[in-house]
């Protein structure tokens, strides 16, 4: 015969799900101080390798703290990070494009026609298209 008799209430699972999400949440939390704390550039070797293993060996002090300190900037080094991966890319894509018929490599009229054909299609702005054309000039 199969006993029915649940004893875990509707309120338990609740509080268990809550639970759930607040340490997924502090996990998230923990990778992101870590990340930003080895990718921080005005921090030392000495620096990082402190706050790591503050945030490791007492994690809910060390995670505050590093929030209260330094928490403000968190968010211009992601946004600065993300602006030097995007400015990469774009001159990846520069160096990369090469219109259809014509031979990469090119002369450098060839790259100003291109960089010319890229300023006219609104690719990249006036000013990168004047800072790729020194670059080809020199």
């Amino acid at each position: 015969m199969v006993d029915t008799d649940y004893s875990y209430p509707l309120l338990s699972v609740f509080w268990t799900l809550l639970w759930f999400f607040l340490f997924m949440l502090w996990f998230y939390l923990l990778f992101a101080v870590v990340s930003d704390i080895l990718l921080s550039h005005d921090l030392s070797g000495w620096a990082k390798a402190g706050w790591v293993v503050l945030a490791i060996v007492l994690p809910l002090f060390g995670i505050l703290v590093y929030l209260i300190v330094r928490g403000g900037g968190m968010h211009e080094r992601a946004m600065e990070r993300a602006a030097q991966q995007e400015q990469a890319l774009r001159e990846r894509v520069l160096r990369n494009h090469v219109p259809p018929g014509a031979a990469p490599g090119g002369s450098p009229a060839d790259e100003l026609g291109r960089l010319a054909e890229l300023r006219d299609r609104g690719a990249i702005s006036d000013e990168e298209y004047q800072r790729l054309k020194a670059k080809v000039l020199t």
